[in-house]
């Protein structure tokens, strides 16, 4: 390899620093085992690829990380949202009965409407939520699940009960 380095080289060389600082701390010796291994790597377009896959490993390695608390699971979007939407559709409920009564009416009107789009809207969000968190932390996902069915059930409670 000659004293000056072809662009080509300098980006992969910045991409592998960069997997480098991405991987988690316990796996340090993979990331130096990946810097000099592009040492080794005679084709500059080979070097680039393997760049190219070293980011991309040490993303999926980072994503792989398992939460050590509940806290860090709760705080992600699909953990928070369905409470976040069940909590909606029960104050909608409310402010619907503090404004209207209790109203039985043939036909459904926008409350009931609002209601079901946020019931039901929040089943895909929940899915996502279990089948990518349950592998990787079960007691926080679980504990979550349960704060989400509770809260889902909070919702429906009013609308069971009043007949509405």
């Amino acid at each position: 390899m000659s004293e000056r380095l072809s662009v080509l080289r300098r980006i992969a060389l910045t991409l592998v620093r960069h997997a480098f600082r991405a991987l988690p701390p316990a796996r340090s010796e993979w990331g130096q085992a990946m810097s000099r291994e592009l040492d080794h790597i005679e084709s500059d377009w080979r070097a680039l690829r393997w760049s190219v896959g070293c980011v991309v490993a040490s993303y999926t390695e980072r994503g792989h990380e398992r939460p050590k608390s509940l806290g860090a699971v709760a705080r992600k979007p699909s953990a928070f949202l369905p409470m976040a939407m069940s909590l909606a559709a029960f104050t909608i409920v409310l402010v619907s009965i503090g404004i209207f009564g209790v109203v039985h009416e043939t036909d459904e009107g926008a409350t009931a409407h609002i209601w079901q789009l946020l019931m039901a809207g929040q089943m895909p969000v929940l899915a996502f939520f279990i089948v990518k968190w349950l592998p990787r932390a079960p007691r926080q996902t679980l504990l979550i699940l349960a704060f989400q069915i509770g809260a889902a059930l909070a919702a429906m409670a009013p609308v069971y009960y009043l007949k509405l």
